[in-house]
């Protein structure tokens, strides 16, 4: 548990800076977007080709990958359905569901993975589910629906087009490009990706920070309805899906079902606050959700540890 409350130590000593820089604004109005499009189109792609490019793609195919893989498309399923029955719109709907299922591996996931379960890439399948699926999806959607697309075949280019000129996807299927290949980059050309790259995640974290300045208590905005379904479904039925599954279905180890439950747990990634704010959709939604499934983190793993661990 040690190894959970230090990194959450870490990132909120990063929000914490940020909110600083957002009360005093020493970054200028357009800071926060400039920190946003930093980590979007520079620093993310750098940072996601430098882990990608060291894993091994066999991960893909095992019985907990499978485990994550329906969790996720379970809570999904069950925002996109209240999103249609709600009739909350496209836009919200598609970053909502990002939110009730898209999981902090990265600045949060790995530290966890290092520290609580030993051994890092096992947070590399989610990254690669998230990296190479659902957000190529979900920007897609946003894409289309902030470019007010009509037609089946202006539709269709578009929505080919779209994850092919995203820089995350770009980095990401370069980083998955390296390590199928079986080459090992030298490490002085590695040298300018692992630098930048590691831009990616403070930037993120100070941009979210700086966000907070001003901000309301969570669930007194307009959107509470949909922030309150996505933090349930991302902080509560997501690691219990994937208990369900991994202990009933497939039949898991103690091991591996301790793994993927605390992967499930996990909030939701900032990354979905970034998509919210690049595309102007619902960025007040997001970020309450994003802040309650963080804080609520720690004594939802605190009770996967004492049940599982």
């Amino acid at each position: 548990m040690s190894g959970v409350i230090t990194g959450f130590g870490v990132i909120a000593s990063i929000v914490v800076v940020g909110y600083l820089l957002g009360r005093w604004p020493v970054l200028g109005p357009s800071g926060r977007e400039v920190l946003h499009k930093l980590s979007f189109y520079v620093a993310s792609p750098a940072l996601l080709f430098t882990l990608l490019a060291e894993t091994d793609l066999t991960l893909l195919v095992s019985g907990p990958v499978l485990v994550s893989l329906l969790s996720v498309f379970t809570v999904a399923s069950v925002f996109i359905v209240a999103g249609l029955v709600r009739r909350w719109g496209v836009g919200p709907t598609t970053v909502g569901t990002l939110s009730s299922s898209y999981v902090n591996a990265g600045n949060l996931g790995l530290p966890v993975a290092a520290y609580v379960l030993g051994d890092a890439t096992l947070v590399a399948p989610i990254l690669l589910l998230q990296l190479l699926f659902m957000a190529p999806v979900g920007l897609t959607l946003l894409d289309l629906n902030r470019g007010q697309v009509r037609g089946l075949g202006p539709v269709v280019r578009r929505s080919l087009g779209t994850p092919v000129r995203n820089p995350i996807l770009i980095g990401s299927l370069a980083g998955v490009a390296v390590s199928a290949s079986g080459w090992t980059p030298p490490g002085p050309l590695m040298e300018p990706f692992d630098l930048v790259g590691a831009m990616a995640v403070p930037a993120m974290l100070l941009a979210f920070g700086m966000s907070l300045n001003g901000s309301r208590m969570p669930g007194r905005g307009p959107e509470k309805g949909p922030m309150f379904l996505a933090v349930v479904l991302k902080s509560v039925v997501q690691p219990v899906v994937a208990c369900v599954l991994g202990a009933w279905v497939f039949g898991l180890g103690s091991a591996d079902l301790f793994s993927v439950v605390v992967l499930a747990a996990l909030p939701t990634a900032q990354n979905v606050f970034n998509y919210a704010s690049l595309y102007r959709t619902s960025e007040m939604m997001v970020r309450e959700v994003v802040l309650v499934t963080t804080i609520l983190t720690v004594p939802v793993l605190l009770v996967v540890t004492l049940l599982l661990g």
